[in-house]
């Protein structure tokens, strides 16, 4: 083990066998890739850059609220309140309203009072997301679009302003490295010249 490497407790586990579970049957949007990998990669992410462990478990956990049956109440009974306030703090509140604004509510959030934890966890998040689709518009160039709700140039606003929201809130390292990736990311995305078929 690396000298100034974390070590996870049990709960770290605890938290990978729930979001297996609970994602259990959900592929990536538009693949066949299980979804656990999202998550699992989102963790990796932070494990790697010596995240405090509940930074870790939030990652692991951040989408189960929006889109599987487990609630707030089962995360803070299992991994407390600290955990469980990561993970209200990375969850849409309304997954009825529209995408705009939905997208808009994160984004203010990010900008305007999210702690450096949930900003680490919610960069890393969007870094895998990005990664993603840059993976998928290399497969399968810009028809790739056409797997989103909403069209490539509304997918560029959103990224673009959380490039924005997360440059102007984040100052230190490892945060500053992670945003330093997702910057090139979008830019590979969105800036450089279109993806052939």
């Amino acid at each position: 083990m690396p000298q100034n490497a974390k070590a996870y407790s049990f709960r770290l586990y605890d938290a990978i066998e729930l979001a297996a579970r609970a994602h259990h049957h959900q592929v990536r949007k538009g693949t066949e890739i299980p979804y656990i990998v999202h998550p699992l990669a989102v963790a990796s992410m932070l494990i790697r850059v010596n995240s405090p462990e509940p930074d870790v478990i939030a990652a692991l956990l951040h989408d189960v609220v929006e889109d599987t049956p487990v609630t707030i109440q089962e995360i803070l009974s299992r991994f407390g309140p600290e955990v469980a306030d990561l993970v209200t703090a990375l969850s849409e509140p309304d997954k009825k309203a529209s995408w705009e604004d939905r997208k808009a509510h994160t984004i203010d959030y990010l900008e305007k009072r999210a702690s450096d934890d949930i900003l680490i966890v919610a960069l890393a998040d969007k870094l895998d997301n990005i990664r993603a689709i840059r993976d998928g518009l290399e497969s399968d160039g810009e028809k790739f679009w056409e797997r989103f709700n909403r069209p490539r140039e509304k997918q560029k606003w959103y990224y673009e302003r959380l490039e924005a929201a997360f440059s102007t809130r984040i100052s230190r390292e490892p945060a500053l490295t992670l945003l330093s990736a997702f910057k090139a990311e979008v830019k590979k995305v969105f800036q450089e010249k279109e993806f052939a078929a």
